[in-house]
């Protein structure tokens, strides 16, 4: 069996795979073109965000039978053309948990003890200690929007920090509500209105496409934060930059964005704004991640040709 590995990921992939008798070719940065060319050739198609799996390529992969993607959103594989025809789409939902939540952590505690202006100013040769007053994260309430793994890790942590935890998710793990005290609100508006803090980890589906718009950010608590290391499209870029002009939020910390790189002029705009804190959607890059994230890949490809 042949397995084409389209994206950069750690070696313990390849090396797994090719110890269970698969012949690996390791082609990082393949052009779209170049995977169209050659993915025919190949029964295992292994990629990260980058790469798009298209109609198209899957089209093409005349003797694919498994697609691999390292990490959790499943956005840039069209899973439809390739369930029409019998190619398994395995992810790695697991390996992103605790970077993505300690990102999170960091982007709360950055945005409320104002850490990233804080710095940019020292750094420009500025001594300005009375102008970055912040806020304790004890006591506070932290809206939680999606309570899946991450979600639920994010307000482990924040539990920690002595603040009191409000979710709206579809389904709820009860058990986790119960350990961490939590309170689930039926609705997201309440949620919003009531909340210090705002985190959002919820899936890119037609229904949460642009779930942030300038009516959920209307509802949000006046002087609040708004923190998004989920999907881009979850939010509408321009209500964003509106609700953050208006000072109906104070801040938002980002590390996805509508397009990536940021490429229209609103995101632009609101990259460069100083109450907004971005990152170039590094939620998983960090060494253990990426290390665990190659392993369940190559175990899950390993596992599921047992059964094909």
């Amino acid at each position: 069996m042949r397995v084409l590995i389209a994206d950069e990921v750690d070696a313990e992939c390849g090396s797994r795979l090719r110890a269970a008798g698969f012949e690996v070719d390791e082609k990082f940065d393949i052009s779209y073109d170049s995977l169209k060319s050659i993915i025919g050739q190949y029964d295992v198609l292994i990629v990260r965000s980058r790469t798009k799996v298209t109609r198209e390529v899957i089209g093409l992969g005349k003797n694919l039978k498994i697609i691999g993607r390292v990490g959790v959103g499943l956005d840039t594989i069209d899973v439809k053309a390739a369930e029409e025809v019998g190619i398994k789409v395995l992810n790695t939902p697991q390996m992103s948990t605790v970077a993505v939540a300690e990102l999170v952590m960091g982007m709360m505690l950055s945005l409320a003890r104002r850490i990233h202006l804080a710095n940019d100013s020292m750094k420009s040769g500025l001594w300005e200690k009375k102008k970055f007053h912040g806020t304790e994260l004890n006591g506070k309430t932290l809206g939680v929007v999606g309570f899946g793994r991450i979600g639920r890790a994010v307000a482990e942590r924040s539990k920690a920090f002595g603040m009191n935890i409000l979710v709206y998710d579809v389904i709820v793990d009860e058990g986790a509500l119960a350990r961490l005290s939590a309170e689930r609100v039926s609705r997201v508006e309440d949620l919003l209105s009531r909340s210090d803090v705002v985190t959002v980890h919820v899936p890119l589906l037609p229904e949460t496409h642009h779930m942030f718009g300038d009516s959920a950010f209307s509802s949000m608590k006046q002087g609040s934060f708004f923190i998004n290391a989920s999907r881009g499209e979850v939010v509408d870029t321009g209500a964003l930059l509106r609700a953050l002009k208006s000072g109906r939020i104070a801040g938002a910390a980002l590390d996805v964005f509508e397009h990536e790189p940021p490429e229209t002029p609103e995101e632009k705009e609101l990259v460069s704004m100083p109450n907004v804190l971005v990152t170039p959607h590094i939620g998983a890059q960090t060494r253990e991640a990426q290390s665990l994230g190659a392993v369940l890949i190559a175990e899950n490809i390993i596992n599921a040709f047992k059964t094909l």
